[in-house]
């Protein structure tokens, strides 16, 4: 008996127990089932985020192209509503030139009669007001004190020292240049695309590498070249170094003579002629305002002078690779007309530079006085003796 009922609680243990697993893998079963469905409800959030982020981003792009078309379409609204002068209205314009030699009065007579033109074919008229400095600075900065007084509605100034004096004296009117060859390393702007300041302006920059080429074509056998310029001019001493890169990499010695003035000019030409085979003169005013002293040296020792500039050239150098003045100051007149009728900011005018109109020419007159070489000017275009 005692035997059946152990065996009966055995069998009732093992069924127990069997229900229990079995109730424990179904509970199991029962635990994975949400498990899943927060897999499910994640990934679905995260798709949901997705596709909000994906529509962000779409939005954010969206609103940039209509702010950029907004930018755009203010920006010509802008433009569209500058006003532009009363009709018939004359202009005052104040005109500052270093001194008088040819290139600059080929610069300043281009400046007026490009804005004249261009300002009558509108209507308007401008009254010009011409000071010479007479080669001082004191000059320069007495004149551009008085522009400044008369508050005119624009300045132009005629190579550097006078430009340094115009913008030295004002920072409200705008300022033109011209023959200046490099407006940064004269203090005036902040740079050639987008001078900052009221000044821009045309430069008279004229390929200084070809220049010396043509030096090399004229005087294939020259040891040693005198550079002559005035140590006072800063623009001088720009082109000088790069002319000096240029002999650099031709092979060719060459040696600096500078003047403080016009003073000095007989000495310091007598001296360079003495120890080279030729000279080559940038755009230098003191120099180009004195070519007479440097073709009364050169010519009876039968010295080539290369030149900068195609009015030195006339009176007295032999050759030159040449910019056109009268065009230069064209430019200049046309920027100032952009300034004074269409509102146009210097601060956000590039600085132009002249790339049309480059001659290579020589003086016959000199050419027959140093007994040069005709054969070696085949190419270059004869200009007459300057007056």
């Amino acid at each position: 008996m005692k035997k059946k009922i152990l065996v009966a609680i055995l069998s009732g243990a093992m069924i127990f127990s069997m229900t229990g697993c079995a109730r424990t893998a179904g509970g199991n079963q029962t635990a994975e089932a949400p498990a899943e469905e927060k897999a499910e409800e994640a990934q679905t959030e995260e798709a949901g985020e997705a596709t909000e982020a994906e529509s962000t981003e779409e939005k954010a792009e969206e609103a940039t192209e209509e702010n950029a078309e907004e930018t755009t379409e203010a920006a010509e609204a802008s433009d569209d509503q500058t006003e532009k002068p009363e009709e018939g209205k004359t202009f005052h314009v104040g005109v500052i030139q270093l001194v008088e030699h040819p290139a600059l009065d080929a610069a300043t007579k281009g400046f007026e009669e490009g804005l004249e033109e261009a300002l009558s074919a509108d209507g308007y008229s401008v009254e010009f007001d011409y000071q010479n400095a007479q080669g001082e600075q004191a000059n320069c900065a007495t004149i551009a004190t008085k522009f400044v007084n008369d508050k005119d509605d624009l300045i132009m100034a005629n190579a550097t020292p006078a430009l340094q004096a115009v913008a030295a004296a004002t920072g409200d009117i705008p300022v033109i240049g011209t023959s200046i060859t490099d407006y940064k390393s004269a203090g005036v702007i902040k740079d050639n695309n987008a001078p900052g300041t009221n000044v821009t302006g045309a430069s008279d920059l004229a390929p200084v590498d070809e220049q010396i080429a043509l030096l090399q074509k004229l005087v294939p056998d020259a040891k040693q070249v005198g550079i002559l310029y005035c140590s006072s001019e800063a623009n001088s001493k720009f082109q000088v170094d790069l002319a000096e890169a240029a002999l650099d990499a031709a092979g060719i010695a060459y040696k600096e003579y500078t003047v403080a003035d016009s003073n000095e000019i007989q000495s310091v030409v007598t001296n360079a002629i003495s120890n080279c085979d030729c000279l080559y003169i940038p755009t230098d005013n003191t120099i180009a305002d004195n070519m007479s002293i440097v073709k009364n040296a050169a010519w009876p020792e039968k010295l080539p002078v290369i030149c900068g500039e195609e009015n030195m050239c006339k009176n007295g150098g032999l050759a030159t690779l040449s910019i056109s003045y009268y065009d230069l100051g064209v430019t200049a007149g046309k920027q100032a007309y952009e300034i004074l009728v269409n509102g146009k900011n210097p601060a956000e005018m590039p600085i132009e530079f002249v790339s049309e109109g480059i001659t290579n020419e020589y003086n016959p007159e000199t050419a027959a006085a140093i007994e040069f070489d005709e054969s070696l000017l085949d190419g270059l275009v004869a200009i007459e003796m300057g007056e």
